[in-house]
């Protein structure tokens, strides 16, 4: 939906619920901002009847009553548009709180904490209260977030929302400068501490997923529709994993510098001190591995196979070329 078209049936369904009497049309065209701007009384007409009907598509009751002079009104009582008590059991609940984590360091911040607010003072309990009831308890030990760091971070979340494409430039693991990529966001998702946006990449005609800490620069976004429709489900999780070796075909040998690497260590099939401050590892190796042990730089050193060795050695001096 058009952001004009939302703000004016915002206005009007404020309108509506807001007055004590029916209100004419005469009435409304000089409260809201965009039927004042009609030009003619028809196009005002088109306008009120399509929006009145979309408000109701939605779910507002609006009741169409004789007003002042016998001309009709329009109101729409707050009893007939109340919702019914919102009840969560205790798992419900403490999703709802870990969701609102998110955005702790995005704009929507103040709206996620009053929304919690309202909830709790209505007696709803949710995740982290827990003294309030037994459930919870496992929950407020702890206190989880969801970090929301990058810049890109709250540009990508609205294109997503409002399907709007979007320009970035993009820096691979094994690419000396950034390149520019053209793409229609579809959905964002976090996995382990990283976020990450899925959509379809307009130079490469096809679905990329992007780590948004290697975003540089601004996001822009850009006019107009998608090009390629969006899926009913989208495999950002299952991509991201396929980089890191999650879907393991096999197993790798690696040096890791101690006290480093705690994502490699966390998947270590094996460990052993090989002293001077090195250990090593055997972890599942999988397509995309190479890229990803790439980003441990120098306290990694690949033993075996040697042609996970090699492509490694490749991708680290493509970026020392650069």
């Amino acid at each position: 939906m058009a952001i004009a078209k939302a703000e004016r049936l915002m206005n009007l369904a404020l309108c509506l619920l807001g007055t004590r009497r029916p209100l004419t049309k005469r009435e409304l065209r000089s409260s809201i901002e965009a039927y004042i701007e009609a030009s003619t009384d028809d196009s005002f007409n088109r306008m009120f009847e399509r929006d009145k009907d979309d408000l109701r598509e939605l779910g507002l009751v609006i009741e169409t009553v004789d007003a002042i002079d016998g001309e009709v009104g329009y109101l729409a009582r707050r009893d007939s548009n109340r919702l019914p008590p919102i009840t969560l059991d205790a798992e419900e609940a403490a999703a709802l709180g870990l969701a609102a984590k998110i955005w702790q360091q995005a704009r929507l911040a103040g709206a996620a904490s009053g929304a919690l607010q309202k909830l709790r003072a209505a007696g709803m309990p949710l995740a982290g209260d827990g003294e309030e009831y037994e459930d919870a308890a496992p929950h407020s030990a702890l206190e989880p977030r969801i970090p929301a760091h990058e810049a890109a971070f709250e540009p990508l979340m609205l294109a997503c929302r409002d399907r709007r494409p979007v320009v970035f430039d993009y820096r691979k693991a094994n690419a000396a400068r950034p390149e520019q990529r053209h793409v229609e966001p579809w959905i964002l998702e976090c996995w382990r501490g990283h976020w990450y946006v899925a959509g379809w990449d307009r130079g490469r005609q096809a679905e990329r997923v992007f780590r948004l800490s290697r975003i540089t620069g601004k996001v822009r976004s850009r006019q107009g529709a998608f090009t390629a429709p969006v899926p009913d489900h989208v495999t950002v999780r299952e991509t991201v994993e396929s980089w890191a070796g999650e879907t393991a075909t096999g197993t790798a040998r690696i040096k890791l510098r101690a006290d480093h690497g705690y994502p490699l260590r966390a998947r270590a099939l094996t460990v052993r001190d090989l002293g001077d401050g090195w250990d090593e590892l055997e972890i599942p190796s999988g397509h995309g591995l190479d890229a990803w042990l790439v980003e441990f730089g120098p306290d990694v050193v690949v033993l075996e196979p040697a042609e996970l060795r090699a492509d490694v050695i490749d991708r680290l001096r493509a970026v020392a070329k650069g």
